[in-house]
């Protein structure tokens, strides 16, 4: 199948690329590279392009005979949108749209979406299944949420097969080593606490010791890069004309903020100093998600359960790459 996927120069979009390459699909990444990087992307597989640009968008899909779209373009900072929330309705809902009309115009029916957990807020139940209410806090989940609306009505009215994955807290690296995690700013903890490993923080914080939990700090649900990569491309491959898919991605199995350092102490054999800090605003105390549905109708199952076999691998890709991808070189564009 030929795949435009949005956002193929992030953090998970480029693993995802790695798989469907690898299980035979042909590949067009399209991303403006303000947060991605083209290092990350396979030579040749690039576009350079902007996600509200639906002229050129449309162009790129007739122009590949695209079939199938994946989009992991939205901004996805949670303080950036509270404090900058016309930046995140702009890409994650306007912008978006134009992808959804690009398509349209183009007679591309299928996508999915890389959606998130923050769409249900601060949920009352635990661990979350999809029937769980929605009622993000932030504008970050409330414009994936819209998004997630819009996709259902496309598909009632337009016959298009979509696809929304709710994932967790994504984690890791492709365990050979050549890509991984790199954002600037860093705001996952895994990353942050490994940099204290490789001696650039001194220490790692921690927000929170007074949370209804067993330690006293947050506990989410941590999955591998890998494994969310394979969810999207089993999505991908159940769309129908019309169908409307809202699928949770996690372990089901949730840590704390301090099993997490402990993991990374064990993996590198650093004693990371960890020092608490004040609760950030609007963090819930345990997010966990309850993914048998995703299970159940993708065929799709977790491999790495463990967060010791998760940290192993963002270990082996920050040692080798410890200023991420400033060393390499860019990858060739198509046009």
């Amino acid at each position: 199948m030929k795949i435009l996927v949005i956002g193929g120069a992030g953090y998970v979009g480029s693993h995802t690329v790695r798989k469907l390459i690898a299980c035979g699909h042909d590949v067009v990444v399209y991303d403006n590279l303000s947060r991605g990087h083209a290092q990350c992307v396979p030579t040749g597989c690039l576009v350079v392009g902007e996600l509200n640009d639906r002229a050129h968008l449309q162009q790129v899909m007739q122009q590949h005979g695209i079939e199938a779209v994946m989009h992991f373009a939205a901004f996805a900072l949670v303080g950036e949108s509270v404090a900058h929330p016309a930046m995140y309705y702009q890409n994650n809902v306007v912008a978006a749209l134009e992808l959804l009309e690009a398509m349209r115009a183009s007679g591309v029916w299928r996508i999915v979406f890389s959606s998130t957990t923050a769409t249900y807020g601060q949920p009352e139940k635990i661990p979350i299944a999809e029937s769980t209410v929605q009622l993000p806090i932030n504008p970050y989940g409330f414009t994936k949420l819209v998004f997630e609306h819009a996709l259902t009505d496309y598909a009632a009215a337009y016959g298009f097969g979509t696809a929304a994955l709710r994932y967790f807290n994504a984690a890791g690296a492709s365990p050979e080593g050549g890509i991984g995690e790199d954002h600037d700013p860093e705001s996952h903890l895994i990353p942050i606490v490994l940099q204290v490993a490789l001696g650039q923080r001194a220490k790692v914080g921690v927000f929170g010791k007074d949370y209804p939990t067993p330690d006293g700090t947050c506990i989410r649900d941590y999955i591998h890069v890998d494994d969310l990569a394979d969810a999207h491309l089993r999505a991908l491959g159940q769309l129908e004309p019309s169908m409307n898919l809202q699928l949770n991605l996690g372990t089901g199995k949730g840590h704390s903020v301090l099993e997490v350092i402990e993991a990374c102490r064990e993996v590198t054999g650093h004693e990371i100093p960890a020092v608490y800090e004040a609760r950030r605003p609007g963090d819930p105390a345990e997010l966990v998600a309850d993914s048998s549905l995703a299970q159940h109708v993708l065929g799709w199952k977790p491999h790495y359960v463990s967060i010791k076999s998760i940290v192993e691998t963002a270990w082996k890709w920050h040692q080798s790459h410890p200023r991420g991808y400033a060393t390499n070189n860019s990858s060739a564009t198509k046009t």
